[in-house]
């Protein structure tokens, strides 16, 4: 079968690959020599690996190798199926790019639904994670704020209805930022274009998500997570709240947690100056870099 290249453009210079598995292939891009550092996006509509850390990659890429991933049915990478739940399939296709570029381990940096993916990824694969950073992520819940939050219901709803159009995305985009202004309409256009791709209308991500067992990760034994962790949170987060924080900071015996103020779910894009030194000296620390 033929398998069509979605029209995604970036301004990157590394070229894009693929590691090949037997639930669908996984397309990545690497930068950098050194300790590995996986960068892992978010799940709100017209996500894609180099989209959302294009403010991080050369900074983090200086001391480090840094691979940045599509997650499945987002981007380049093939949609799968979920028969153990959604974070299993994704740390699966982590474990893939690892398994293929020859890492046996690495440090996770996730966002959101990448945070929640490396959350499961450190509970099922422990010996592969150096260390985590996590930047609002999944898994966890509010102890004061109302869930699921209306950042998160418009994501969840973005395929429903009339389905997508520009004027949800920017909807759901306005309670991703603190600041809208950092958003300009021409990654507005970048993102509907990606999110409206054939292969993802057919299976788009997060559509009708049903809940498994597992993807509670909450009951799955996080306190048993014991690699240096960073806990990232916008102050203004209205999507994963910054109460969110607090269970797994509790859970996870070596974990700081960071607030950064008027920030919301895009820390990295945000504040990605003082994102970029801080994960680099937590990834960094010990290693003598």
């Amino acid at each position: 079968m033929q398998v069509t290249e979605p029209m995604i453009q970036d301004d990157s210079a590394a070229e894009g690959k693929y590691a090949d598995a037997s639930d669908g292939r996984v397309f990545y891009q690497e930068w950098g020599e050194g300790p590995a550092i996986i960068l892992i996006h978010g799940g709100g509509p017209g996500a894609y690996g180099y989209s959302n850390f294009r403010k991080n990659i050369g900074p983090l890429s200086r001391r480090n190798r840094v691979i940045v991933i599509d997650l499945p049915g987002y981007g380049r990478s093939a949609k799968r199926l979920q028969p153990d739940g959604l974070t299993v399939s994704l740390a699966s296709a982590v474990r893939d790019v690892m398994d293929h570029v020859g890492i046996e381990r690495a440090s996770l940096v996730g966002n959101s639904l990448g945070g929640m993916t490396s959350l499961r990824f450190a509970l099922d694969m422990p010996e592969r994670v150096e260390k985590l950073v996590l930047m609002g992520p999944g898994g966890s819940l509010p102890m004061f704020t109302p869930f699921p939050t209306e950042g998160l219901q418009r994501m969840l709803d973005f395929y429903e209805g009339d389905g997508p159009t520009i004027e949800k995305l920017s909807r759901v985009i306005d309670l991703l930022v603190y600041d809208r202004s950092a958003i300009t309409q021409e990654l507005l256009e970048e993102r509907f274009r990606v999110c409206t791709l054939p292969e993802t209308m057919q299976n788009p991500p997060l559509r009708k998500l049903q809940a498994h067992p597992k993807d509670a990760l909450w009951t799955q034994g996080i306190d048993k997570i014991a690699c240096p962790t960073l806990l990232v949170w916008g102050a203004q987060d209205r999507v994963i709240p910054m109460d969110a924080a607090f269970l797994l900071q509790r859970l996870i015996a070596n974990a700081d947690l960071h607030v950064f103020s008027k920030c919301g779910h895009w820390v990295q894009w945000e504040r990605p100056d003082e994102f970029n030194a801080l994960v680099e000296q937590f990834v960094n620390l010990s290693k003598g870099l």
